[in-house]
């Protein structure tokens, strides 16, 4: 409808970073303020320490729940920043390069699915265990937005062509982790939400009612760890290996998710004790079968 150009994000992309920046930090003060000043936000360590972790669980507003509902224009303005980079190529080359297309279509697809199945994420760390401080504020509106989209900045300026092997492989790679990823974290939601589901056509094993070790979940403790690494990879490999900046994305996710599973280990057992031995003995790998 020519409303505005699609490449208005591209146009003014440093404004829009910077402002985004403000309104994190701005954001993340006045929660700390409004969280304690209220009562029911909790002091746990410095200024820095609370600031960055956040003080409260769920902060609301209007009684919408803040950390919940920034998912969306997290993942939202992400996509808009890749359309954006794809038609400014588009505009300066008349074309996509085969690496930009298979980019926008495996982060279309993995937006698309968090839409699709957001109520899944009500069962994740970050929903049921980490404050909403500055590290969830800046990593969901500034590192997800802005820092996830190096692929296509590389992409924009370096075309890269890829013969329709290469595309094969690293579709076939995607859709692997994809399927890992979805099927691994809707076994999980659905043993919460109903234990008695069905799990691959069968009734679920688990250890006490509490620790599912049925489907993907037999077989590593963190199988959605894994199908997330593959697809956040798979992102990258339209890029081929000409840069490791490319890679910023997948790297920062298995050191992220490295430390989250070492804290959800300690967690878990504490609250599990022995089940949670238990547990560790039934499935001993983590994200790699035979290996960690």
């Amino acid at each position: 409808m020519k409303w505005f150009e699609p490449t208005l994000v591209y146009d003014h992309f440093g404004p829009i970073f910077t402002t985004v920046n403000i309104f994190a930090t701005l954001l993340t003060i006045t929660l700390f303020i409004t969280g304690i000043t209220s009562g029911r936000g909790k002091r746990e360590g410095n200024l820095i320490h609370d600031l960055f972790l956040g003080v409260e669980l769920n902060p609301r507003f209007a009684g919408l729940d803040l950390k919940f509902f920034a998912l969306r224009p997290a993942l939202m303005g992400w996509i808009m920043v890749n359309f954006s980079l794809a038609a400014q190529e588009y505009k300066v080359y008349g074309s996509l390069s085969t690496g930009m297309i298979l980019y926008q279509i495996f982060t279309f697809i993995y937006a698309f699915d968090y839409f699709y199945f957001e109520e899944c994420m009500l069962s994740t760390w970050d929903i049921i265990a980490e404050n909403w401080g500055f590290m969830l504020i800046w990593g969901d509106l500034v590192w997800i937005c802005f820092m996830f989209a190096v692929q296509p900045w590389f992409l924009l300026y370096n075309r890269i062509h890829l013969t329709p092997i290469q595309m094969i492989i690293i579709s076939t790679i995607f859709a692997i982790g994809f399927a890992v990823f979805r099927i691994s974290n809707s076994q999980k939601h659905q043993f919460k939400t109903n234990p008695k589901s069905l799990i691959w056509g069968k009734k679920p094993e688990t250890i006490a009612g509490k620790l599912l070790v049925s489907g993907f979940w037999g077989i590593l403790r963190k199988p959605n760890y894994l199908g997330d690494w593959i697809v956040a990879f798979s992102f990258s490999f339209p890029c081929l290996f000409n840069t490791p900046i490319v890679y910023l994305y997948p790297i920062y996710l298995v050191v992220l998710n490295s430390h989250r599973q070492w804290r959800d280990h300690q967690k878990c057992s504490k609250k599990y004790g022995e089940l949670w031995k238990e547990y560790c003995r039934r499935v001993p790998y983590v994200v790699l079968p035979g290996l960690i």
